[in-house]
């Protein structure tokens, strides 16, 4: 199971093309990995559309994908977890919504596809992993 972070979608959608984006592509035309979407990516990603029908044309595309909710109360508290042990070692992640998402693929042993160099300190210090 693939996870997908918001700096992946928002580059898909755009239509700019990517070592990510090329990759995810191949997922979605020939799913060999199940492709799913967290609730709150889901968030970030439509917060941002500007006009109407861009916004329904996502949003009918992502809600055709398998959904997880990641912002429940043992991610939550398990995000937390891994927040003050990077905070100790003298990291801060800048998205809570970046900690939920990497604590719920931790803890499911689950592969995150991502752009957001804020992933990595999560790779290397709490065993995210993610696709390279």
């Amino acid at each position: 199971m693939i996870l997908v972070d918001s700096s992946v979608w928002i580059d898909y959608f755009r239509g700019d093309s990517n070592a990510h984006t090329q990759q995810l592509d191949e997922w979605l035309e020939q799913p060999v990995v199940e492709v799913v979407v967290a609730d709150l990516v889901l968030y970030e990603v439509l917060r941002g559309f500007r006009q109407d029908r861009a916004f329904q044309k996502a949003r009918d595309f992502l809600l055709e994908l398998p959904s997880v909710e990641i912002g429940g109360v043992d991610n939550a508290l398990l995000a937390a977890d891994h927040f003050r042990a990077l905070c100790a070692r003298g990291y801060t992640i800048r998205s809570p919504i970046d900690v939920l998402l990497a604590s719920y693929c931790i803890t499911h042993g689950h592969t995150l596809l991502h752009r957001d160099a804020d992933f990595d300190v999560m790779e290397t210090l709490r065993g995210l992993k993610a696709w390279h």
